[in-house]
């Protein structure tokens, strides 16, 4: 029986992930730009692993990938995929971004979180960015993106307070009123 906060939790189909339509307009291979061979990733929301088979490329048999979604099916479909393309070097979880203790304290070179404050329950969210900046490197990158209008639960209030707390590298809010707004963030050094 699912928890009150799982319910809250928004779970797309997986072809609304991973689709060839999605691919005229984003690409998989976007923030591999991002890693390099040997770096250690977490991509937290994965899905299906629309971006995790993309990063897992881009770090190489050395890397690693962690893939992480609340969705045990999108979770099953990442591993076929992953199995597919003869990715090895991707560690999947059944796990909510805001419970990343699998992962070491500063093991982290890149987190991907496109879209994934969106897509869980808002008093998540507080815990969901403590565990990214847990995770990452002192010198790590995450990528955050959130959606606009009644589909996000994060309003631009949340999203300016969790910029706060992290060092921002780069940041957008893309054309009014449809794009994601995004910041690519380190942790704030003391």
């Amino acid at each position: 029986m699912a928890t009150s906060e799982e319910k809250l939790e928004k779970h797309f189909p997986l072809f609304a992930h991973d689709n060839p339509i999605r691919k005229l307009f984003d690409s998989p291979n976007e923030y591999c730009r991002y890693v390099a061979s040997g770096q250690v990733v977490a991509d937290l929301g994965c899905g299906p692993g629309y971006f995790t088979i993309a990063l897992a490329e881009a770090v190489g048999p050395e890397g690693k990938v962690y893939a992480v979604d609340s969705d045990e099916k999108a979770i099953r479909a990442l591993e076929r995929k992953a199995d597919k393309h003869g990715c090895h070097n991707i560690e999947a979880h059944v796990s909510s971004a805001s419970d990343l203790g699998f992962m070491k304290d500063g093991s982290v070179d890149f987190v991907l979180a496109n879209g994934l404050l969106c897509s869980m329950a808002p008093q998540q969210h507080e815990s969901a960015v403590n565990e990214m900046r847990r995770v990452l490197k002192p010198r790590g990158l995450a990528y955050l993106s959130v959606a606009r209008g009644p589909w996000s639960y994060v309003s631009r209030a949340e999203w300016e307070r969790i910029l706060e707390g992290l060092r921002v590298e780069r940041r957008g809010d893309g054309f009014p009123a449809i794009a994601d707004r995004w910041a690519v963030v380190s942790k704030k050094l003391r």
